[in-house]
C-alpha cells in the first residue's frame, strides 16, 4: 500500500478574486475560486520550486498577460473519460474556442457533447485545464 502524501494549499490573489490551489510536494490536484477561511501560506516549506509556488508564479504571469500556457505538474482525479476530456481541453490553444460537439468529435463521438460538458463541469483544475474555452453550438458560453 502506498503512503498518501498530505495535501497543502495556497491562496493566490488575482484579478478574478482569490484562487485556492491545492496539492502535495509533487503535484497540483485542485484549483478553486475563492479563498475565504483559508490560510494564505499553508505550503509545507515555502520552497520556490514546489508545485504550489510554481502555480502562484504562473498564475501571476498569466493574469499579467505574460503567459499563455501553463507548465505545471497536474494530477487531477477523475474517471478515464473525464481525464480524456481534460487532456483534450488542455490542447485548446490560448485565444481559441471549441464547441462541446467539436471536442466530443475529437474524442471520436460527436454524440457525447453533453458528457463532455459534464466532464468540463467537474474539472478540478479550471484555468490550468481551460474548460472556459468550450462554448455551445451557438458560440455562447454554456452552463455545462
Amino acid at each position: 500500500m502506498s503512503k498518501k502524501l498530505p495535501l497543502h494549499h495556497i491562496v493566490v490573489d488575482t484579478m478574478v478574486g482569490p484562487l485556492t490551489v491545492g496539492g502535495d510536494e509533487h503535484y497540483i490536484h485542485t484549483l478553486r475560486f475563492g479563498g475565504e477561511g483559508e490560510d494564505n501560506d499553508s505550503t509545507p516549506s515555502g520552497d520556490a520550486f514546489s508545485p504550489l509556488e510554481q502555480a502562484r508564479t504562473q498564475l501571476d504571469q498569466y493574469f499579467e498577460g505574460n503567459r499563455t500556457r501553463f507548465d505545471l505538474p497536474l494530477l487531477p482525479a477523475g474517471t478515464d473519460f473525464q481525464l480524456g476530456v481534460w487532456r483534450a481541453l488542455s490542447e485548446i490553444g490560448y485565444g481559441q474556442v471549441l464547441t462541446y460537439g467539436e471536442l466530443a468529435g475529437s474524442l471520436g463521438n460527436v454524440h457525447l457533447a453533453r458528457a463532455v460538458g459534464q466532464a468540463a463541469n467537474r474539472n478540478p483544475l479550471p484555468i490550468f485545464i481551460p474548460c472556459h474555452r468550450l462554448v455551445g453550438s451557438s458560440g455562447w458560453i454554456g452552463g455545462f
